[in-house]
């Protein structure tokens, strides 16, 4: 699990795609510090997995789902790459829940300087639509944002200039891909409501939490 606030801006030194897979290598000296075989690094928004690692760079495999739904399907050598190690239990949540999951691609429609902040309007696929929601947040290539503003199939966002310093968002121009992955609450939520709660049985009874305590007899 991760909170989207970027700890390190990577560099992707090696891409290397066979067949429907990939194998890459990014030079992040401060993740590699603290890291291990077996670790889990969200990168540009994307759980992957430490499959081993030197003093500045880690290597981690790209599955073929991983590959079709996220950006990593054009990605290249220099690309700057957002990192995040994962959640300690004694760490603080300083965005949202991040799971790592990407559930869509979407397109920086503008990104623009006001004043001392920046604005930036992302497009998503409408599918992403149910699950979005003003004063909500959404996670932008593994950054936790909230959004300001929606429409129908875009979302606006006020970027603080420490955002842009410490993050790829201060290469990102019009037309760039961006990981997305929604509010997981909303996803659950979602779910939930297409159950009819009449036909769908939990397994939890009155006897049940009687039998564990969380109710007296």
């Amino acid at each position: 699990m991760f909170t989207g606030i970027i700890q390190e801006i990577g560099v992707l030194l090696d891409i290397r795609q066979g067949g429907k897979t990939a194998q890459i290598q990014v030079r992040a000296p401060k993740i590699c510090a603290d890291a291990q075989s077996g670790d889990s690094i969200c990168v540009n928004g994307v759980c992957l997995t430490v499959t081993h690692f030197h003093a500045d760079a880690f290597h981690a495999d790209i599955s073929s789902e991983t590959l079709e739904r996220t950006t990593f399907l054009h990605a290249q050598t220099g690309d700057l790459l957002n990192l995040e190690p994962a959640l300690r239990p004694l760490d603080r949540m300083g965005g949202h829940i991040v799971a790592g999951h990407v559930d869509g691609v979407g397109v920086i429609d503008t990104l623009v300087e006001e004043g001392e902040f920046s604005q930036l309007v992302v497009r998503f696929p409408l599918t992403l639509a149910p699950f979005i929601a003003e004063k909500g947040s959404i996670c932008v290539d593994g950054i936790s944002l909230t959004i300001a503003k929606t429409e129908e199939d875009y979302v606006m966002i006020a970027l603080v200039p420490f955002t842009i310093r410490n993050t790829n968002l201060r290469t990102k121009q019009s037309g760039d891909a961006v990981n997305l992955e929604v509010d997981l609450l909303a996803r659950y939520v979602q779910r939930l409501l297409q159950f009819d709660p009449k036909t769908v049985e939990s397994g939890l009874t009155l006897e049940t939490l009687q039998k564990f305590g969380y109710v007296n007899d």
